[in-house]
C-alpha cells in the first residue's frame, strides 16, 4: 500500500505538468484565432461585418456569439438577415433549352423547310433560273440522318443553289401525290427546264449526288418563265383533298385552221371574172403530165446492141 502511494506521488508531478502544457497550448491557439478574426475584421473585409445583438438565451449565446458580437455574413447573390424580417435565400433558376433535332442542325442560309404544297410551288417559281434541290427525308430514317451532315456541307459549299427540305412524316399526302416512296430522295429543278433529274442515294452512294450537283450547278440561262412542277403533278396535288392547294389547268386554245389552198384554176377563174364580168368562165387548165418512168437497163442495152 505504501509502495502504491509512493508511485502515485511520483507520477503526479508529471501529470500536472502535462495538464498545464495542454492548457497553455489551447489558450495560445485560441488567442491566435481571436487575433486573426480581430485583424480580419479590422482590415475591413466585405464578407465579414459585426453587428451587436442581444443574446436570446444562454445556450444560443454560448454557441453563436463571439466576444459579445454576432458575425453577419454577406453574399454576392443576396443578403441573409435575421430578426423581425424573414430570411431570403438566393434561388437559382436553371433554364433547360429544348433539344435540337438532328434535321435542324447545321442548316445553311440557302436552306429552307417546306411548310406545304403551296409553299413548294411558290419556292420553285420564285427561284427563277437558280438550281433548286428538293430533299425528301423522314425523322425515323437512319440513312437520312447519316446523310444530313454531308448535305449541309455541300449546301455551304454551293451558296448559289437553293435547298428545300420536305419532311415526309408531316407531308405524306404531298409526297404520295409526287410519287415519292423511297427515302432519302432528291429532285433537281431549274427555271423553264423544270425537273432536271430525280434519284435516291444514301451515304454510301453520295457520289451520285455530287455528280448531279456538279453537272447542273453551273449558271445557265433558261428561256421562258420558271416551270416548277409538271402539270400532272399539279393536278395530282389539287385533286388531293388533304392538301390546301387549288390549281386550275390552263384552257387549251384551239389552233386556227388554215384555209384550204386554192387551185390554180380557181385563182385564174376569179381573176378572169373580175377583169371581164360578162365573159364565160375559162376552161380548166390541163393537168400536168406525169414524168416518164426510167427505162430498165436491159432495154437500153438491147437497143444499143441492135443499133
Amino acid at each position: 500500500m505504501a509502495e502504491a502511494v509512493s508511485n502515485t506521488n511520483m507520477l503526479s508531478p508529471r501529470a500536472s505538468l502535462h495538464h498545464k502544457h495542454r492548457k497553455s497550448v489551447f489558450s495560445s491557439k485560441f488567442n491566435c484565432r481571436s487575433a486573426f478574426f480581430s485583424s480580419a475584421i479590422g482590415l475591413g473585409f466585405p464578407s465579414l461585418k459585426l453587428r451587436p445583438m442581444a443574446p436570446r438565451s444562454s445556450s444560443s449565446s454560448s454557441n453563436s456569439e463571439f466576444h459579445g458580437r454576432r458575425i453577419f455574413v454577406q453574399r454576392r447573390e443576396g443578403i441573409l438577415r435575421r430578426g423581425n424580417t424573414q430570411v431570403s435565400n438566393p434561388q437559382m433558376s436553371i433554364a433547360i433549352g429544348k433539344a435540337q433535332k438532328w434535321w435542324e442542325k447545321g442548316l445553311q442560309p440557302n436552306t429552307k423547310e417546306i411548310k406545304g404544297a403551296q409553299d413548294l410551288v411558290d419556292s420553285l417559281l420564285n427561284a427563277g433560273d437558280k438550281l433548286v434541290v428538293v430533299d425528301f427525308f423522314s425523322p425515323g430514317c437512319g440513312g437520312c440522318k447519316a446523310l444530313h451532315p454531308k448535305i449541309c456541307q455541300l449546301a455551304g459549299m454551293n451558296p448559289d443553289v437553293q435547298f428545300l427540305h420536305v419532311n415526309y412524316e408531316e407531308h405524306k399526302s404531298m409526297c404520295y401525290a409526287l410519287n415519292v416512296h423511297v427515302l432519302p430522295f432528291f429532285r433537281f429543278y431549274r427555271g423553264a427546264h423544270g425537273r432536271l433529274c430525280s434519284f435516291s442515294c444514301t451515304n454510301a452512294t453520295i457520289k451520285k449526288f455530287k455528280d448531279a450537283l456538279t453537272k447542273h450547278s453551273p449558271d445557265r440561262c433558261s428561256l421562258g418563265p420558271p416551270k416548277g412542277l409538271e402539270e400532272k403533278e399539279l393536278l395530282a396535288l389539287s385533286a388531293n383533298k388533304d392538301l390546301s392547294f387549288n390549281y386550275t389547268p390552263k384552257p387549251k386554245q384551239p389552233m386556227p385552221l388554215l384555209a384550204p389552198e386554192k387551185t390554180l384554176a380557181e385563182e385564174s377563174a376569179a381573176a378572169a371574172s373580175h377583169s371581164n364580168p360578162g365573159s364565160p368562165p375559162p376552161l380548166p387548165l390541163p393537168l400536168p403530165l406525169p414524168l416518164p418512168l426510167p427505162l430498165p437497163l436491159r432495154t437500153i442495152k438491147a437497143a444499143q446492141d441492135s443499133g
